[in-house]
Order: C-alpha cells, then structure tokens, then sequence
C-alpha cells in the first residue's frame, strides 16, 4: 500500500480559473488566491481515498474484527498511554524527547481518521467514471495553465530528471488539484492515531518515527507539517519514507520544503520519484488501440509483453489503422474488458504505478498528462450501462470463484491479477469472452 504526495498551483494565467470540487462540479476562484484547479489492482473498480480532495484509487485490506473492537474500545486515556510507551522506542530510534514532546503537545485520537481509513474500499466508481473526473474540463484546464506558469520551472526539473514534465503536472493535478488541496490534518496526529489502531500498527508506527525525523531535521515546522488524514504530504502526497528517500532540495535553500506555496521542491521530488523508478523520457505511459474480431483475449494480461509491431501482425493497430510505434515491449490492457478501451502499455506504466499502485490512478495520471499536452480524449466507448461492485460483491464474487474450483487464493474483496485470472478461467469454463472483466453480469452468472 502506497501513499504518496500532493501539491498546490498559484494564480492562473488570464480570465477566471476553474477549481474541480470533491463531487466532480467547477467553481470559479479568484485568482488572488492558491490555484485549484497501490500489489496491481483491476481498475473496473476503484476506491477514491485519500488525501482528501485527491484522486487516488487505492484498495486497502478488509477490516478485521480485532480492529474493529479496538477502534469501539479506543479512548483518549489508552491513546495517552500508547504516546507514553511509543515515546521509548522512538528516542531509542534517535528522536530526542525535547522534538517529540513538541510534536505530541495537544495530539489526540482523531476517531474521524479511522472511519475514513474503514471506509476506503466502500467508495468505488467504475473507471469511466474516474477518468472523467481525472481528466475533467476543469482539470485539463487547470493543468495547461499550470504547466505554462511553471515552464521554466518544469523545464529544468525535466533536464535535471529526465521525466517528461506533463506527467509530473498531471500527478500534481491529480494529488492536489495543483496545490489547492494540500491536507490540513496534522501530520503527526493522523499517523499516531493510525499507530494506535491495530490494523496496519506496524506500517503506521514506522512512518510516524520518519515523521518526527523529518520535523527533526529542520525541513519542516511544526506548524506547517499538515496533510491528508492518512499522512500523506506535501503538493505531491509523500509518505514519511517516501520523502526521506526520494525528496530533493530544488532550490538550493537548504531544505526539502514540499510544503511551501512555492512548488519547486515538491515537483522535482516526484520527478527524482519517477526516475529513480526507471522512467525512460519520451516514452508515452500508453496508447490507444483497436483490438480485432476474434482476438485471443487471454493475450490481454500485464505478463504478455510483445513489441507493438509483433501485435500489429495479430490486428492490434493505433487508432489511425497503423502499428503503434515500437517505443518499447508493450501488454494489452483492458480495463474495462472486451467492451470497453483497450490499450498498448509500455514502461512508463509501471513506473508510475509504482507511485500509486491502482490501475485507474495510473491511466488517470497518463490521459491528463495527454490531454494537457494537447491530445483528445479517449475515443472508445465503455460499458456505462455497468455499475461497480460494492466491497460486499467483490468479497462475493471471490467466494463463489473459489467455491467453483477457480480459486482466487484470497478473498479481500480486491480485484487483483489473481482474481482476473479465475474471471477469466470461469469465462473460458462457460464459453465466454475470456477478458477477466469482473462485472456484475459475471457475479450473477455465479449465483
């Protein structure tokens, strides 16, 4: 599970800008002020979690029922109790009581943190419906005038990193509205409180340490270190480690300052992120395609690589009717299966999976990067008459999978390769179109 960063835009260029509001409708804001503008999850359906007014499409496990008591029979006494304990082992991790006491002044268990971490995988949209958020009017707008504000700026970061500055704006954009959306929550509340609870303690408590060293560091105050409920930071929504890591000091001044109105730190940060993940400049994240009458859709999987020219020889052609450039090897994705877009996915695709784990995010990220750079929007058709499985149906979907000798090996309602693959297995088994695509149609032929 990943949580990355998330970033702020200033004033636009001329007229009044577009700010894209949390259920997909625009506002006109003045420009006096801050610009608004996850292993490999199926992206038919996807969760919008955090940070607040980000994008990010990322399943998390289902609650267990330890946790769930802990969260019933958690009180600001037995929170008090579990900052005293984790002070030892956090000095004993070189955090100096003096910073950590400061850090806790005030914090207590913010119970609204938890219900939003409970809630993630009930939120689900289909993808047609996240993209058109991702790469709404507003958004595209909102990322052109963002890329011409920081030109110069974005064009030393692409010199510097060697990642096409489009896709850095398009992660800004969908992170934080370009700034506008930074997260409020205090960084070290959220993360102890998430500690606390027993769900994921471990994960959380090791960020909670890399928090307090890097508010020991200087490069924050303690004022200033907000973000998302779940920790997540900055214009671009790092994680602790994430930061401690991959965060550079762009302009010079001494500090790794993700936080600031001024954006420079954090956008060169997320392209260090990209490129120490392998980016390959020019290389597009995907592409478009036709898929041909009678194609072998068990070909469609992430594992199936072949260049885009031995795909030509089988039909799989751009949407000009010629072979899609040969900028690498390439797999057939579809997320929506057999009836809805199809696509070349190169490198770049895992690379910036490799920021956000979900699919949705990571096709989210590469259309806005495209439409900001001028491109159309997707011209295929998707099965809108569709709607997204609740956590309850998928956790369903994978039982009855199982029960039928097409076993998912896990059942955590998250529609992973594995369940894919037993979609596809159950579809061969029944004579249809093998596309993996776990639909409500697949679930009721289950039943």
């Amino acid at each position: 599970m990943r949580i990355r960063v998330i970033a702020s835009v200033l004033a636009m260029m001329s007229g009044p800008a577009l700010a894209e509001t949390p259920d997909g409708t625009t506002r006109p804001v003045s420009r006096s002020l801050p610009e608004p503008v996850v292993s490999r999850n199926a992206v038919s359906l996807v969760s919008v979690v955090a940070p607040q007014m980000s994008l990010r499409p990322a399943l998390r496990p289902a609650v267990s029922s330890i946790s769930e008591t802990r969260v019933a029979a958690a009180t600001q006494s037995g929170f008090a109790d579990w900052i005293n304990d984790f002070r030892t082992r956090a000095v004993q991790q070189g955090i100096s009581g003096d910073v950590f006491d400061r850090a806790f002044v005030g914090a207590t268990y913010d119970a609204d943190v938890i219900r939003r971490d409970r809630n993630q995988s009930e939120f689900t949209k289909t993808i047609w419906d996240y993209l058109d958020s991702a790469a709404s009017d507003a958004r595209i707008t909102n990322g052109k005038a963002a890329l011409a504000r920081h030109d110069a700026l974005l064009d030393r970061i692409e010199a510097r990193y060697g990642v096409d500055k489009d896709v850095v704006v398009a992660i800004w954009g969908l992170e934080s509205a370009y700034g506008t959306f930074r997260g409020t929550n205090p960084v070290i509340g959220s993360l102890a409180t998430l500690a606390y609870d027993a769900r994921r303690s471990a994960f959380f408590e090791g960020q909670l340490i890399e928090a307090l060293k890097i508010l020991q560091s200087g490069d924050v105050t303690l004022a200033n270190f907000t973000g998302s409920w779940a920790g997540a930071m900055g214009h671009t929504q790092f994680i602790p480690t994430s930061y401690q890591s991959l965060a550079v000091d762009f302009d010079g001044d001494g500090k790794r300052d993700i936080w600031s109105e001024d954006p420079a730190d954090a956008l060169a940060s997320t392209a260090n992120y990209l490129a120490r993940n392998g980016w390959i400049k020019g290389m597009p994240w995907g592409v478009e395609v036709t898929i041909p009458e009678g194609f072998d859709y068990t070909l469609a999987d992430r594992d199936t690589k072949r260049m885009p020219s031995d795909w030509a020889r089988i039909g799989v052609l751009g949407l000009d009717g010629a072979p899609v450039q040969d900028h690498g090897s390439a797999s057939v994705l579809l997320p929506a299966g057999a009836r809805g877009a199809a696509f070349l996915i190169f490198k770049n695709f895992d690379v910036i999976e490799s920021y956000n784990t979900a699919d949705a995010y990571v096709i989210g990220v590469g259309h806005l990067s495209d439409r900001i750079t001028g491109a159309g929007p997707i011209r295929s058709g998707w099965p809108r008459e569709d709607r997204a499985l609740s956590f309850e149906e998928r956790k369903e979907m994978q039982r009855l999978l199982t029960a039928k000798g097409f076993d998912t090996q896990k059942i955590d309602g998250r529609i992973g390769p594995l369940t894919i693959n037993a979609v596809r297995a159950f579809q061969t088994s029944i004579g249809d179109i093998p596309d993996g695509y776990a639909s409500l149609n697949i679930l009721d032929k289950l039943r």
